[in-house]
């Protein structure tokens, strides 16, 4: 199934998350039914991921943002997984620090995007920006309201760059939400992951869906698209999130490149002197 054209927000589209099912989990049923598919796209992804560290014609930026609990940990995770090490990132974006908050907000950002043949996954990112910022008034209006032309121009400067962004947003629903803040709080292995924080801003829900709303409406484009991954089921989520993954670098029509020397000349140079050193030892 193509969860491109299922996912995606269209560019100029009306949102409105209380129409969206978080529970939906597409042709399968269960967790056991998607596991295939599942293994198929990491396979692809590791597959992929190659082609892009050898070609180094692309560069690939992730951006996973959702509400506490939504698993943005998680889906950086199952993403990773797949992935070589030595040719992808992760950063994760907190509250700024003084020296941040000194510069423009996208000068934090910026250095953490991804180089050709590289593949960078910011959970949360510039989006909280216009997110918590608007949420909680951290900004007036005049000012967080610009920023979405401004994260707009500054993506397209990426693209035109080579890079593809790929951007997720994991969905939950209120009480899928309440119910893992519960398995944190009785889990022992889990309990660092809760605070009261996350509690109180339960109280901000509606306001948060509102700036969700606003930044999914203002901020999918043709070149750098947002997609609505409904995530209250963690397989559906970890299914839908790797195949437009793989599907988008599939598109990119990758190739392994060839040798930047002359092959035979190395096998006439090192081969043939190992092989006259092999006769000597013999002889001896």
């Amino acid at each position: 199934m193509d969860y491109r054209k299922k996912l995606i927000v269209k560019p100029g589209s009306r949102v409105r998350l209380t129409e969206i099912d978080p529970a939906y989990h597409g042709k399968h049923e269960t967790e056991e039914s998607a596991l295939e598919d599942l293994q198929a796209n990491v396979a692809r992804l590791t597959r992929l991921q190659y082609l892009l560290y050898a070609e180094r014609k692309h560069a690939l930026l992730i951006i996973v943002q959702g509400i506490d609990a939504a698993g943005k940990d998680g889906t950086c995770w199952h993403v990773i997984t797949a992935m070589n090490p030595q040719g992808t990132t992760v950063t994760g974006f907190k509250q700024p620090t003084e020296q941040e908050l000194a510069h423009d907000f996208l000068w934090r950002v910026h250095p953490h995007v991804p180089g050709l043949g590289e593949v960078a996954v910011f959970n949360r990112s510039h989006y909280e920006d216009v997110l918590v910022v608007r949420v909680h008034k951290l900004a007036p209006k005049h000012v967080w309201s610009e920023r979405y032309g401004l994260i707009n121009t500054f993506e397209q400067m990426l693209v035109d760059q080579g890079t593809t962004i790929l951007k997720f947003f994991l969905y939950i629903s209120r009480d899928e939400q309440l119910g893992r803040f519960k398995k944190r709080l009785d889990d022992p292995l889990r309990q660092w992951k809760i605070s009261e924080a996350d509690y109180k801003e339960r109280d901000y829900w509606d306001d948060y869906v509102e700036a969700y709303e606003a930044m999914l409406e203002k901020c999918s484009t043709d070149r750098a698209p947002w997609y609505i991954i409904p995530s209250n089921h963690k397989w559906f989520r970890n299914l839908s999130v790797s195949g437009i993954i793989a599907d988008t670098l599939d598109d990119l029509d990758m190739r392994v490149p060839g040798p930047s020397v002359d092959l035979d000349q190395i096998r006439r140079e090192y081969h043939s002197a190992s092989a006259a050193s092999g006769n000597k030892r013999k002889r001896k």
